[in-house]
């Protein structure tokens, strides 16, 4: 097992969380009684004024990609030319707009931009475990709002597909995502869940008493392992509420969440300690199984 069991489970509740809270931001963000009248699911636009990229929902993915394999650059870039504050105030700027959208959803435009900074600048110079992982919760379920609209099914699929295929060649080969990981955990500002614990490691006779010793771990979960999946079921939850009203569309597309997360456990719990793993190969099968059961059932 690569975490403990206390810790491999908190993680596990954690994205499970994330993902629900995710599709919470995303149906809040659906016009549902247009979508009745017009029989095509329609969204309300963004707040602030912000655009949604203007894409055809069919070859999103491909956009999707690119942008991907441009950011990585870029963040290695930054890497190797040590540009620590580029990196805070590219991270900044993600995490505040984001969570502003995410929080738009449910209070004021204003009170949420107002929450949304002052968390954004807690997580960057103020960093705790409370802080980042709730922070995570919201963030990803602000690039749902923004990027389900503009996705349909098999551009979900081919996402997640390429995305996998990327993650395995990423972690295992050229191994640039396990650098951007290492850098981002020593920097303190990690897109993603990341929960430290102590390990035991042993029992240590020392004068006569026996001590058990621990080594101070880092439990993480990147940032896309999270959003992938939480795009591919916001997705899946759009087609859903042209047949099912709001509730129920919502009740049946957390079916996918649960299987990922079963996913997720399963590879926390067959891993092993100290190495690095793809997790969206994994992710994604659960991702799918999910979606063939909510078709199966529904």
């Amino acid at each position: 097992m690569k975490h403990t069991l206390k810790i491999t489970l908190l993680l596990v509740f954690i994205f499970l969380i994330t993902q629900v809270i995710g599709l919470s931001i995303t149906n809040e963000y659906i016009d549902h009684q247009k979508t009745i009248e017009t029989k095509k699911v329609t969204f309300e636009d963004l707040p602030y004024n912000l655009e949604r990229p203007e894409i055809e929902e069919s070859t999103s993915y491909i956009w999707m990609i690119a942008a991907i394999l441009i950011g990585t650059i870029l963040m290695l870039i930054l890497i190797k030319f040590r540009k620590m504050s580029l990196w805070k105030l590219w991270f900044f700027i993600a995490v505040f707009s984001t969570m502003a959208i995410a929080f738009s959803a449910f209070i004021p435009q204003t009170i949420a931009a107002i929450l949304a900074l002052t968390l954004a600048l807690i997580k960057i110079y103020r960093p705790t475990t409370l802080i980042q992982n709730l922070t995570e919760i919201f963030i990803y379920g602000g690039l749902a709002a923004i990027f389900v609209p503009v996705i349909n099914i098999f551009a979900a699929f081919m996402l997640l597909i390429l995305i996998s295929i990327y993650d395995i060649i990423a972690v295992r080969h050229t191994k640039h995502m396990v650098k951007l990981a290492k850098f981002q955990t020593k920097s303190k500002i990690f897109a993603g869940l990341l929960i430290p614990y102590e390990r035991e490691k042993g029992n240590v006779k020392e004068k006569g008493i026996i001590e058990k010793k621990g080594v101070g771990k880092i439990a993480v979960l990147g940032g896309g392992d999270i959003g992938f999946p939480l795009i591919f079921a916001g997705v899946v939850m759009k087609d859903l509420m042209l047949k099912n009203p709001e509730l129920i569309g919502f009740l049946k597309t957390l079916i996918i969440p649960l299987f990922v997360s079963f996913a997720l456990l399963y590879l926390l719990t067959t891993a092993k300690k100290d190495k690095f793993y793809p997790a969206m190969p994994y992710l994604t099968v659960g991702c799918f199984i999910g979606y063939f059961v909510v078709l199966l059932l529904f």
